[in-house]
This record gives structure tokens, C-alpha cells and sequence, in this order.
């Protein structure tokens, strides 16, 4: 009897030890289940409208606010150097003097020319005073030989002027024989030597005597590409930085616009002015420089991740009645990990945080 009941004990067991068995494991299912569906909803957000500011780092160069290659104005040679490299200079400083023998030659015979025609104008114009008062008297001289007389003193006039004209160039010649420096600056370069023959570029040298350098005002030159030209203002402030001097920053502001595109690189030039009384910066630095672009007008501030760069076109998905809706939008300026948008689009509208090409238009959503 006792072998009869073991078979119905174990049959009745068995689905009990199966039921505790099984319910934790569906639980733990279930649990699952909500969390995948939690996670696979959708994250949505309104669109905010704000003001962007961001920064863009360039590089730039320092030049000299003023330079000038100077060369001879005539061939002549080098007669005796004033200055040398590192030497500062006052405007209308000697800085050369050359020489020209010939020049002195060609003077003296054009001064000896000068000094004969004005004679002879001098004689034929007395003589022509002499008959008008003749002429007075009627019957004394005839009109012709006055007329005669008049051509003749104008002539020698004439004659007289241009030998004047000829003698001044070739004075000035000799005044160009002593270099000056046509503003304040440094010599940053020196090319010739005492006895060095010199003359306007192409004729008698290739390289200048000197370059002259204005260096305590310094020039900032940056080309700024298109995208950022409507940002920039003309009190817009930059910071620089320079590697001989990396932990030191430097403030300028811009001076000039060039208020147009390279026709290269479709970049504007922009120029800063940089005082440079100690002389810290150098010309030909290369300058790394800090441009803020505050923003200007709001725009929509959203996640990048809810922006979709396709091949058709830029959009973003707004949420409709619970399908997808693509809106196409233009990016503005990035920072960090939000971006200016601009669009169809209102602070009320929902817009899926993170968007992407394989979300259709009109597909529904599950949020």
C-alpha cells in the first residue's frame, strides 16, 4: 500500500517544485522585458532659442606697421655707410652717402649753360624795351622789327626756362647721392658694403642698400574664412599668444578690414594694431590668435546628435501626432556638444534627441 502511494506523492510534487521553480525566472523575464522597453523609448526635448558665443583660433602673422626697401635713386657708388643693422633711425636721418663724379661734371656744365641763356635773354630782352620806347615816337621803328624783337626775347625766355628746368634735375640727382630715412624705425637689413656700386632696382642692384622697419607699432594680419566674417565688428577684441613667449597674452583690437574675399583661400584679411614699445613681439612672428564670435541674433540651441547631416540635406525630426516629421534646418556655430540651428521650428515643437537617416519620414514613433 505504502509503494502504491509513493508514485502519487511524487506526481502531485512535481508541479509545485516546477511552479516555484519557474515563477522568479518569468519575473526576472518580465523585468526585463519592461526595461527594454523602457530603454527603446524614444527621448524627445523642446528646442530652446539662446545666444551662442564661441571661440576660433587662427593663425596669424606680425608684421611691421610701416617697412621700405631702400635703394639709390642713381647709379653711383657707396661712399660711406651712417648706419648698420639694429641701428634706430629719426625721419630725414643720413643713413648713406654715394658718390658720382660725373654727376658733379654734368652740374657744372649745365650750371655754365644756365648762366649763358639767361645772358642772352637778359640782352634780347632789353633790347626789346629799348625799341618799344623807340617805337613811341611814330615813324622810328616799324611794327615787323618790333614784332621781331618781341619773339626773339621770348625765345631766349624759353631757352632760358628749359636750361634752368635741366640744371635743377641734375642738382636734385646730386641730392638723392645722400640717403635719408623717410620715417622713425630700426634698419632690420643691410646689403651693400663701402665701395659697392648701386642704382634703382634692376639697374644697378638687385637687393636694396637697407630695410627700415617701423617695429613699435606692429601690424596683426589674420585671414578669417567666410563662415565667421558676419560675427567679426570693427571693435571686436582679440587675444594672441607667440611661442617665444607662450605664457604671456597679448590684446589687440581690429583696425581694418579688408571688406573682401581672397579670391584663393575666401578668407577677408583683417588687421589689428599692436603697440610694441618694449619690443617683446618681433616682425614675422607667427601669432596663435583667440577670436570670440559672440553671437548676434537667437537662434534654436540643440544637441549635435539631433542634427542629421544627409546626403539630401541637413535636418532635424520633429514629433507629429506621433510620427516623424523631417525638418530641414542650416547649422550655425558649434560649442561643445550643442549647435545653432535655424528653421521651421517653434519652442513648442518635440524633437527627437538623438536623429538619424534610418528614422522615415511619417514612420510612427513610440515614445
Amino acid at each position: 500500500m505504502t509503494k502504491m502511494r509513493i508514485p502519487y506523492i511524487i506526481c502531485f510534487l512535481l508541479p509545485v517544485v516546477f511552479f516555484l521553480s519557474c515563477s522568479p525566472k518569468n519575473e526576472k523575464k518580465e523585468e526585463k522585458i519592461e526595461a527594454v522597453k523602457k530603454d527603446s523609448a524614444i527621448a524627445t526635448f523642446s528646442p530652446e532659442k539662446g545666444l551662442l558665443s564661441s571661440s576660433l583660433h587662427l593663425p596669424g602673422e606680425l608684421i611691421a606697421f610701416q617697412q621700405v626697401d631702400i635703394y639709390a635713386k642713381v647709379n653711383s657708388f657707396v661712399k660711406k655707410l651712417m648706419v648698420d643693422v639694429g641701428s634706430p633711425v629719426k625721419k630725414g636721418q643720413l643713413l648713406a652717402i654715394m658718390e658720382a663724379p660725373e654727376i658733379n661734371s654734368q652740374l657744372t656744365g649745365a650750371e655754365s649753360r644756365l648762366q649763358s641763356l639767361e645772358a642772352i635773354y637778359i640782352a634780347s630782352k632789353a633790347n626789346y624795351d629799348r625799341l618799344v620806347e623807340t617805337s613811341k615816337t611814330p615813324g622810328t621803328i616799324s611794327p615787323n622789327d618790333l614784332d621781331i624783337a618781341n619773339a626773339k626775347q621770348k625765345s631766349d625766355y624759353a631757352q632760358f626756362l628749359s636750361a634752368k628746368a635741366a640744371y635743377k634735375e641734375i642738382a636734385d640727382n646730386k641730392n638723392y647721392l645722400e640717403i635719408r630715412a623717410p620715417f622713425n624705425g630700426i634698419i632690420s637689413v643691410r646689403n651693400v658694403s663701402a665701395g659697392a656700386y648701386v642704382g634703382p632696382s634692376g639697374k644697378g642692384s638687385e637687393q636694396p642698400l637697407f630695410t627700415l622697419q617701423e617695429q613699435e607699432h606692429l601690424r596683426l594680419s589674420v585671414a578669417v574664412p567666410e563662415a565667421y566674417t558676419g560675427y567679426l565688428t570693427n571693435k571686436s577684441e582679440v587675444e594672441f599668444t607667440v611661442r617665444s613667449l607662450p605664457a604671456q597674452k597679448f590684446k589687440a583690437a581690429i583696425s581694418r578690414r579688408a571688406g573682401a574675399l581672397d579670391n584663393r583661400y575666401r578668407a577677408e584679411r583683417i588687421e589689428m594694431d599692436v603697440l610694441n614699445k618694449d619690443k617683446k613681439l618681433l616682425p614675422g612672428m607667427v601669432a596663435e590668435i583667440i577670436l570670440s564670435l559672440p553671437g548676434k541674433d537667437s537662434a534654436f540651441i540643440v544637441p549635435k546628435t539631433a542634427v542629421v547631416n544627409s546626403s539630401e540635406k541637413v535636418f532635424v525630426i520633429k514629433v507629429a501626432d506621433g510620427k516623424a516629421k523631417w525638418v530641414t534646418v542650416k547649422k550655425g556655430r558649434e560649442q561643445n556638444d550643442r549647435v545653432e540651428v535655424y528653421g521651421d521650428l517653434t519652442t513648442k515643437d518635440i524633437l527627437l534627441q538623438s536623429a538619424n537617416e534610418e528614422i522615415r519620414e511619417d514612420s510612427q514613433l513610440k515614445l
